[in-house]
């Protein structure tokens, strides 16, 4: 496992989403985003995810919601940091990592498949 710090690697998942250009900026106010240690059983039971997952979004993508609005709760991404941790070796390949899953997720939330993050380098 590579060691980074907590505070560290929150801080690159603040700069990875910084990065996100401003006029998308906006429709991620009602996405949390949240770094947990890895998935627990309950969640990997009930979204049927493996152990190893990297990031998780759960929520209604944009392009599926209704018109008419409606109270929405918060979309939630989950950014686990011990499995980011362990698949990479040196501190640049582990914030390219991180970088690279958080956008995948946003991405998601944006309605993109896995084909289409796959062809802008999120896959």
């Amino acid at each position: 496992m590579l060691p980074m710090s907590a505070a560290e690697f929150e801080r690159a998942v603040r700069e990875a989403l910084a990065s996100i250009p401003r006029e998308f900026q906006r429709y991620l106010e009602n996405v949390v985003v949240e770094v947990r240690a890895r998935p627990d059983a309950r969640l990997m039971r009930e979204q049927d995810v493996p152990d190893d997952l990297l990031g998780l979004y759960l929520g209604c993508p944009l392009d599926e919601r209704s018109v008419d609005g409606g109270h929405v709760m918060p979309d939630r991404v989950l950014i686990f940091r011990d499995n980011l941790t362990e698949m990479c070796e040196t501190r640049d390949e582990l914030i390219d990592e991180i970088r690279i899953t958080v956008l995948h997720e946003v991405g998601h939330h944006f309605g993109l498949e896995e084909d289409d993050l796959d062809a802008l380098g999120y896959g």
